[in-house]
C-alpha cells in the first residue's frame, strides 16, 4: 500500500474530527501527488484557433489544420483559465445512514470529498462554492477563490446535520436558474430519490451549459444486503417501519438495486456527464482517482 492511502482509509478519516486538516491530507497525500491540475481546462467546448506560439502545450495542436495549411494552430476553448465550481452536497435525512461495520455515513464521507475537491479548486486559484440540499436549498454560498473561503465552506460542513426528504429534482430547477455563469457542477448525493424528476433537473444544468459530475454515495449495506436475521427496516425519510426476513428478499432487493444503479448509470451517460459511484467503506483514492482520471482523459488535460 502506498504512503499516502493511510491518510484516505475511511477508518482513519473517521477519526480526524478537524475537516481542514483531512481535507488537507487528503490533497496532499493523492492529488498532488497524482492529479497535478485536475480540472485545469475544464470546458471541453471548442472556441477557436489561435496560431502557435514557441512555449505552448504540442497537445493542442489541431493536426487536422496543419495537414490543410501546412502551419500549426492550437485550439482553445471556452474558459481555458479561471472557472468556477459549485459543489452541490445532499444532506437530506438518507445520507445519515451508516451501517454496522462502515466507519463512516454517507454525510460523513460525502463532505469528506467535497472539502477535498473544494480544496483542490481554490489550491489551483479557482472559484468553489458549496450549496447543501435536500428537499431546499439548506445552505448557498457563493464561489470565492480567496483561501480565507474554505474556512468557510469547512464551517457549514461541519455544522450541518442531515435532515429532511430528498427533493433533488426541484432544486436542480432551482439552482439552474440561480446559477448564471456556466460553471463546473459537482452533486454528491445518494440519489434516492425520484430517479425521472432527478433526470429532468440534471438535464436543465446540461441545457444552461453547466459542466456536470455525478458522485453517487452509498452504504456497502445497501449495495451487498448482508443482512441474515429478522430484522426491522426503518426508513430514514418519514417512511413507515417493516419488519422483514433479508433471506428471502436479498435477491429481489439486489436485482432492483443494481437496475437502480445502472439506470443512473445510462442517465449519466445520456446526458454526457461524469458519474462515479462511491462505497463508504472504499479508500478516497478509489472514489478520487475515478473521477479525476475520467475527467483528464476526456479533457485531454
Amino acid at each position: 500500500m502506498n504512503d499516502y492511502r493511510k491518510y484516505l482509509d475511511p477508518q482513519t478519516l473517521a477519526k480526524v474530527q478537524n475537516l481542514d486538516l483531512a481535507a488537507r491530507q487528503i490533497v496532499e497525500g493523492y492529488v498532488s501527488g497524482s492529479h497535478k491540475s485536475p480540472f485545469h481546462g475544464f470546458s471541453a467546448e471548442f472556441a477557436q484557433h489561435r496560431e502557435y506560439a514557441t512555449g505552448d502545450d504540442l497537445r493542442y495542436v489541431d493536426w487536422k489544420v496543419y495537414a490543410k495549411s501546412d502551419r500549426y494552430y492550437l485550439k482553445q476553448y471556452e474558459a481555458e483559465t479561471n472557472f468556477t465550481c459549485y459543489l452541490l452536497l445532499d444532506c437530506s435525512e438518507s445520507m445519515r445512514y451508516r451501517s454496522e461495520n462502515a466507519a463512516l455515513s454517507k454525510w460523513d464521507y460525502g463532505r469528506l470529498v467535497a472539502a477535498a475537491l473544494a480544496y483542490v479548486v481554490i489550491k489551483q486559484q479557482d472559484a468553489a462554492g458549496l450549496c447543501t440540499i435536500n428537499n431546499q436549498i439548506v445552505d448557498f454560498l457563493r464561489p470565492a477563490s480567496q483561501p480565507t473561503h474554505l474556512k468557510q465552506i469547512h464551517y457549514t460542513l461541519e455544522h450541518t446535520e442531515p435532515a429532511g426528504e430528498s427533493g433533488l429534482g426541484n432544486v436542480f430547477h432551482e439552482l439552474a436558474e440561480r446559477i448564471s455563469r456556466r460553471s463546473l457542477i459537482i452533486i454528491i448525493s445518494d440519489l434516492f430519490d425520484d430517479l425521472d424528476s432527478i433526470m429532468l433537473g440534471l438535464k436543465h444544468f446540461r441545457h444552461r451549459k453547466h459542466d456536470v459530475s455525478l458522485l453517487q454515495v452509498i452504504d456497502p449495506a445497501e449495495q451487498d444486503f448482508p443482512f441474515q436475521e429478522p430484522v426491522l427496516f426503518r426508513g430514514l425519510e418519514n417512511q413507515p417501519e417493516q419488519m422483514a426476513e433479508p433471506r428471502s428478499l436479498k435477491k429481489a432487493y439486489q436485482a432492483e438495486f443494481e437496475k437502480f444503479l445502472k439506470n443512473v448509470q445510462r442517465g449519466s451517460r445520456d446526458l454526457k456527464m461524469d458519474y462515479a459511484l462511491i462505497r463508504t467503506d472504499e479508500s478516497l483514492d478509489i472514489a478520487l482517482s475515478a473521477f479525476l482520471s475520467h475527467r483528464q482523459t476526456r479533457i485531454g488535460s
